[in-house]
């Protein structure tokens, strides 16, 4: 067998292969080196953030939640998401689970003015921000002009998906008051209907434009 002209390569004594030396040697890692990353600088760095996390759990704590306006107090395990705590804890089912996994987006609450998938959050990093639900965007006395445009445009079918829709419509339009259907249709595509009602819920976003 020819020697390498790599002399920081090193192949073992049977010629099948490169030895463990001789690899730990070609790629820069002595033992010492080893060492170092394992149990010395990279452990010291994994410790420090072990001591300034907080830990939580694994039994239930009491946390404080500001829905709608109003700071409301629960004991959750750490595990629980924001749709459970939600749903489960405070009985606002207007947020609804379809998915359980980010992709049909049924869960959607605004967290400090901003749509998220309550379903992929914990309710523990919901502490200290704004949650909105369906439920706080409008009331039965005085709808949002989403929430009127729905109803108008008939743009929901079984309701499932109704809350999640209204909620990333309202959102949308807070921003870009004036779209054109394109637009519409890019702002709500990660909200699915397995009715099929999108047409009419396309129409009535653009409707409830107008009436903002």
């Amino acid at each position: 067998m020819k020697k390498s002209k790599d002399k920081s390569v090193r192949y073992s004594k049977s010629g099948k292969g490169i030895s463990r030396r001789g690899f730990l040697k070609g790629a820069g890692l002595t033992t010492v080196g080893t060492v170092a990353l394992t149990g010395g600088i990279l452990s010291d760095v994994h410790a420090e953030e072990r001591t300034n996390r907080e830990v939580l759990g694994p039994d239930a704590v009491v946390i404080s939640l500001k829905i709608n306006g109003r700071v409301r107090s629960l004991a959750v395990e750490p595990r629980t998401t924001l749709a459970s705590a939600l749903r489960d804890h405070l009985g606002l089912t207007g947020t609804k689970i379809g998915c359980d996994r980010g992709a049909c987006s049924a869960c959607t609450v605004w967290l400090d003015g901003k749509p998220v998938n309550s379903c992929l959050t914990l309710a523990v990093e919901a502490v200290g921000k704004e949650i909105t639900t369906i439920e706080g965007l409008g009331s039965e006395e005085n709808l949002h002009p989403v929430q009127e445009a729905f109803i108008e445009h008939d743009a929901s079918q079984c309701g499932f998906c109704t809350p999640a829709m209204v909620m990333t419509a309202a959102h949308f339009l807070k921003h870009n008051p004036n779209p054109d259907l394109e637009e519409v249709k890019v702002a709500l595509r990660g909200n699915f209907c397995r009715c099929g009602t999108h047409p009419n819920v396309f129409k009535a976003t653009i409707a409830a434009s107008k009436k903002m």
